[in-house]
């Protein structure tokens, strides 16, 4: 028996972890738990099974699958992946579950039981180890094998040594953008990463390093405000908090944010904050070289935090390249409270409300009035106040009622009144007038905004939202797509706004490619899907999924549906729509 040969065979190997896992464990065992069980039985199971893969063993945050094709093992590792992007939609970036994948081709050996070992399973757990969060990355034998094969870029990392494998290992990294792959919808090509041709740079989350966990509002605020700053310069590019702050609490190299947001800078630093003190450290690194551009560490009463922020911003533009004209910087001019204490309480109100759930919508609410309480005119707690019963509204977490829509009026109309520079004020006033049809009035809001905070996402995919109801999709489109490309973490939320663009533009197919790019479970989603189905010439199949909308929301009919969107200025649009949602059967 001791000659006995062992049973080899050659496999495509894929290893998976979860990343974080003792963190989210840590945090809430049975909920995260319960998600990964979740995610198994709906989404990985049925795509092992749909590739042809054998789930070999798995570990509490991990699992080994076999295959007998390469391509298989990567198109399964995609479809999970992207499946994921979905799934933590809602979650902050702490609690998001995320895989990290490795492919290997190799030689393995087979056990008694069917459990698989040897140099094969080997390396494609370390190169599992070495990718990033939602990443996948391969080894060279099994790049060579799907480089022709598939609509997906690879990134070349060079020849790594790997733990406890004796010889380097050459690895690709999947693009999962699909850039520099052909073929792929428009939401794909929006969130390419090609450097922009000015200065770019993505801030990350600042350190909480006090000793206080629920501090980390203030640490996200203070970076939050930063980006904010910095948005206002037309000449530089700058990647949306969404995408920037999905980092927080992750160890990662700022070569590594750069490549996959896209920049050419990256800025970090902490926040420590000790009774009436605080210490903020921020550095700017220019990616390409690894190199730090500058630093520096700021010891100031609380009292001081504002001049901070503007020090801080002040310093990061000056050393961009050509200064950006920051020879001459100025603070921007902004009305900010006298009261550290109010801006507390906003800082605690902006951190849940970007939450996005109907709990954390309330205790925004309520950190907003406690800021108003303190400080009556500070506008930007009026401002956030009626952006937080906006969110309420759009995402219906109150019954959407006459009085509620009076209320946001009149909160951002006072927020108006005692900063008429406020861009977020200008930002829901316009989205109030295009609402009520008031297009010019809309327009007015949008420009001031945008003059305001050009590199703004929001105002940027609102300015293509505009224009979609305008009557110009066609230019709508490449706002909503540049939208994308500042906000790439973010940018299945705006893909809503680019279908409905494309339908409106008479490009329906383009639009369900969209749509099945980024399926969930959502009646408005089916509305639009079934739709454009119907309006591509497949009336069975906008039936079938019109179906699904109404079993998700029974009272769906065509006037609920143009109820709840903003009017189309040119007739025919209204009427293409209309059109569309009669053949698939949707009521009156």
């Amino acid at each position: 028996m001791a000659n006995e040969r062992p049973n080899r065979r050659l496999a495509a190997i894929l290893a998976a972890d979860v990343a974080g896992y003792s963190r989210l464990t840590g945090g809430d065992e049975e909920g995260t738990l319960a998600r990964l069980r979740a995610i198994r039985k709906e989404l990985i199971d049925p795509a092992i099974a749909a590739h042809r893969g054998r789930l070999v063993n798995t570990t509490g945050d991990g699992a080994l699958v076999e295959f007998a094709s390469v391509v298989d093992a990567v198109r399964c590792a995609i479809e999970v992946q992207r499946g994921m992007l979905t799934r933590n939609v809602g979650f902050p970036p702490d609690r998001q579950i995320q895989f990290r994948v490795g492919i290997n081709l190799g030689d393995v050996v087979v056990e008694a039981d069917d459990d698989l070992m040897g140099d094969g399973v080997n390396v494609a757990a370390r190169l599992e180890a070495v990718a990033s969060p939602g990443g996948i990355c391969v080894s060279d034998d099994a790049y060579r094998q799907v480089r022709d094969k598939l609509d997906y870029g690879f990134e070349d990392l060079g020849e790594l040594q790997l733990k406890n494998i004796a010889r380097r290992v050459h690895a690709y990294r999947v693009r999962l953008d699909g850039s520099g792959a052909a073929g792929h919808a428009p939401i794909a090509k929006a969130i390419a990463v090609a450097l922009p041709d000015k200065p770019s740079l993505a801030v990350l989350p600042f350190e909480n390093m006090g000793d206080a966990v629920a501090d980390v509002y203030f640490a996200d605020g203070i970076a939050e405000d930063i980006i904010t700053e910095l948005s206002r310069y037309p000449d530089l590019f700058v990647i949306a908090r969404n995408s920037s702050f999905t980092y927080r609490g992750k160890a990662v190299r700022a070569t590594d944010v750069a490549r996959e947001l896209g920049v050419q800078y990256v800025v970090e630093g902490s926040v420590r904050r000790a009774s009436n003190r605080v210490r903020i450290t921020a550095q700017l690194i220019d990616a390409r070289s690894d190199s730090h551009l500058w630093a520096q560490r700021y010891d100031r009463s609380l009292e001081d935090v504002f001049a901070v922020q503007d020090e801080v911003t002040a310093n990061i533009v000056a050393v961009l390249p050509g200064r950006v004209e920051a020879a001459a910087l100025e603070r921007a001019s902004r009305k900010t409270s006298n009261s550290l204490e109010a801006y507390d309480y906003l800082l605690r109100g902006k951190f849940c409300h970007h939450l996005e759930n109907a709990e954390a919508n309330r205790e925004a609410e309520a950190h907003f009035d406690q800021s108003i309480k303190l400080d009556s005119r500070f506008a930007s707690a009026w401002a956030w106040k009626a952006c937080t019963l906006g969110q309420a509204w759009n995402a219906e977490f109150r019954p959407r009622t006459p009085e509620l829509f009076q209320q946001i009026n009149q909160f951002v109309e006072t927020a108006a009144g005692l900063d008429e520079n406020d861009t977020e004020c200008h930002r829901i006033m316009c989205r109030l007038a295009l609402s009520q049809g008031h297009y010019a009035k809309s327009e007015h809001h949008l420009d001031r905004a945008l003059a305001l905070n050009p590199n703004d996402p929001r105002l940027i995919v609102q300015r293509g939202i505009n224009l979609t109801f305008l009557g110009d999709p066609e230019v709508a489109i490449a706002w909503i797509e540049r939208a994308m490309r500042i906000d790439p973490f973010s940018a299945s939320r705006y893909y809503l706004d680019l279908v409905r663009a494309l339908f409106t533009a008479g490009r329906p197919a383009e639009a369900i490619t969209v749509l099945e790019r980024n399926a969930r479970e959502h009646h408005e989603h089916y509305l639009w899907l079934a739709a454009c189905h119907a309006a591509a010439g497949n009336e069975a199949a906008g039936h079938e999924v019109m179906r699904k909308a109404i079993a998700l929301r029974p009272d769906v009919s065509i006037g609920a549906v143009f109820g709840r969107w903003p009017p189309w200025k040119r007739a025919e649009d209204k009427i293409r729509l209309r059109d569309a949602l009669v053949l698939t059967g949707l009521p009156s």
